[in-house]
Formats: C-alpha cells, sequence, structure tokens
C-alpha cells in the first residue's frame, strides 16, 4: 500500500512541477489554440499540450516503481507514439485518418507486448465458461484501444472535464483492480490520477493551459491499455462490465455522438455542440456547474463498478443493464439524439 500511496504523490508533485513548465514551452513553440468557432468554449487563446506534464509524471512515475517487463515497456513505447501523435496535431491539427493511424500503430504496440483481450467469459452460464477469442483478439484489442483513446478527446470540451474523469476513473479502477490484487495495474493507476490532480490547479475553470490532445489521447490511452492489462485478464464477468462502467461518461458521450452524427448525415469525426458538456451549458449552467455535475455523473458509475465488483455475474450483467437504459433515457431527456434542422 506504501509504494501505491508514494506513487500518487510523486505524480500529484511532479504534475505540478512540470505543468507551468510546459505552459511556457507550448506558448513559445505556437501550440496554442485559438478561438474560431461557436463550438469552442474558451474566449481567449490558450496553450495547449499540457498533456505532456501528465505524460511524463506517469512514465517517470512507472520507470520508478514498475519492474521494466515486457508489457509495461509496450505500454510506455505506445504511450509514447500516441503523446507523439497529440503534440503534432496540438501544433498542426491532424486529418482524423492521420490521428487513427497512430493510434492503431500504438496498439499494435500493445499487442506485440502481450496486452491484449485474449478472452471473454459467459455471464449467464452456472460455471466458468471461457470463449477463447484467438485471432478476434487483434481486432477486439485494437477496437478497445482506438475506442477508448478517443472517448476522453471527444469529452475535452470544458475547462477540467477530462482531466477530472480520469483521475476518478483512475481512482475507481484502482479500487477495482485491488479486488483482483493486479498491483501494477493499481500503481499505474495511482500514477494517472496522482498526475490528473496535479494538473487540475492549472485546467481547472478558469483554465490557464489546455491538455490538448497530447493529453487526451494519452489519458485515454492509458485507461484502455491498463484496462486490459488488469480486470480483463480476470476469468469473472466484471472483467468486461467494470471497465465500460468506469468509463461510462466519455463512452456514453462519444456512443451517443455516433448516433447522432448519423441520423444528422454527418460524417463521424466531425465536431458538433452536441455533447453531454455542450448540453449542460445549454441549460443554462456554468462551465463548472456542468464539470462538476459530469465528476458526480462519473463517481456514481465509477462507485457501481466497485459495487459491481462484488457481486456475481448476472447480478453484474443486469445491474449494468439497467444503468445503460437509465443513461439512454436521461440522453434523450437532454436532446443528445435530436435531428439538427
Amino acid at each position: 500500500m506504501g509504494n501505491y500511496i508514494f506513487a500518487f504523490l510523486a505524480s500529484v508533485v511532479l504534475s505540478l512541477i512540470l505543468t507551468p513548465i510546459v505552459r511556457k514551452f507550448a506558448i513559445k513553440v505556437g501550440a496554442v489554440d485559438v478561438p474560431k468557432d461557436e463550438r469552442r468554449v474558451h474566449k481567449e487563446p490558450m496553450p495547449l499540450m499540457g498533456g505532456l506534464a501528465i505524460f511524463f509524471s506517469v512514465i517517470i512515475v512507472i520507470l520508478i516503481f514498475l519492474p521494466l517487463d515486457k508489457e509495461i515497456v509496450s505500454i510506455i513505447f505506445g504511450a509514447t507514439v500516441i503523446v507523439m501523435g497529440g503534440i503534432i496535431d496540438d501544433l498542426k491539427e491532424l486529418r482524423p485518418r492521420y490521428k487513427f493511424m497512430f493510434q492503431i500503430l500504438a496498439g499494435l504496440i500493445l499487442l506485440f507486448g502481450g496486452v491484449k483481450v485474449n478472452f471473454v467469459t459467459n455471464p449467464f452460464s452456472n460455471r466458468a465458461s471461457l470463449l477463447d477469442l484467438r485471432w478476434l483478439s487483434l481486432p477486439i484489442t485494437l477496437f478497445w484501444v482506438v475506442g477508448i483513446t478517443n472517448t476522453l478527446n471527444f469529452i475535452d470540451g470544458l475547462d477540467g472535464l477530462s482531466a477530472g474523469v480520469a483521475m476518478i476513473s483512475s481512482l475507481s479502477l484502482m479500487v477495482v483492480a485491488s479486488k483482483f490484487g493486479y498491483g501494477n495495474v493499481i500503481l499505474m493507476s495511482a500514477a494517472i490520477a496522482g498526475a490528473c490532480l496535479g494538473f487540475l490547479p492549472f485546467n481547472f475553470n478558469p483554465a490557464k493551459i489546455f491538455m490538448g490532445d497530447t493529453g487526451a489521447l494519452f489519458l485515454g490511452f492509458m485507461l484502455a491499455a491498463i484496462t486490459i492489462e488488469g480486470v480483463m485478464k480476470s476469468v469473472a464477468t466484471i472483467a468486461i462490465v467494470a471497465p465500460i462502467l468506469i468509463l461510462s461518461v466519455p463512452i456514453f458521450d462519444t456512443t451517443f455522438a455516433i448516433f447522432r452524427r448519423i441520423i444528422n448525415g454527418q460524417s463521424i469525426a466531425s465536431a458538433d455542440r452536441g455533447h453531454l458538456h455542450h448540453r449542460l451549458l445549454n441549460k443554462g449552467l456554468s462551465q463548472k456547474k456542468a464539470v462538476l455535475i459530469l465528476y458526480g455523473i462519473s463517481a456514481v458509475f465509477g462507485t457501481f463498478a466497485v459495487l459491481v465488483s462484488q457481486a456475481n455475474s448476472r447480478q453484474a450483467v443486469y445491474l449494468s443493464l439497467g444503468l445503460l437504459v437509465a443513461s439512454v433515457l436521461v440522453a434523450i431527456q437532454l436532446g443528445i439524439f435530436e435531428r439538427k434542422e
């Protein structure tokens, strides 16, 4: 337990120290987001690439506290590829297809390192029943990695939102992973949570720096990787259910966005003002209130994940389905699927 606490605190301190340095660097190299459309909430130019501080904080803590086996090395190298793509995007705005190339390459690095989804479980079987995915392991792992990597980026629209949701998700993952005794996952989750906490004083409204794609894509990738490395390797049904619950806010927001854009005849990669945080702003809430509400929702889902980790297979599925139905009803109430005129 001591190592996890030290890892968390070390990551907090590193992030607090590095973020102002990265802010100056971002301004110097011209990595600044200038508001040029109505989708952006901020009104003044804002330095990007704050995710570099989060990246270095997490990686330094991992290098100090964890043994560098093949899987950990693949996570580090994959994360580095993701961050390289994020830096380029923060400087030049990459086209979606090039972003996906970086993400797929990072996912392939994970696969090469042995970080992959090897099997799924049958929650309705009275005995442990596993389905070996064999060759399907590759596309399923890549789908999970690319999907989760992008979900954090999709919700990165308000000051402090992605950092706070990633922190809450990491803390929830720590608790669930402790059920299985996955020390590496607990420590990496602690490092991520600490780095996000150290970054938030500079990123919460009114923000002094944005994490940019550098940070949002890195956090999404790391959460995708460690959920595979950790709970998804368990034979329990919560191996699949828990990560989805923990990451429900970004997963549902991204899923709703995809359906909404299909309904409106738009490209799924196009940007709009239909995300959950935009809907809350349209209800008259301030940025701070909207972010705090989404923090609360994320915490509720994380708590459900912890509760589900104590339940049996069927209970886990039924609880998750109930929460899914409730989420869709709330989304409809907020007008998430409304067709644009």
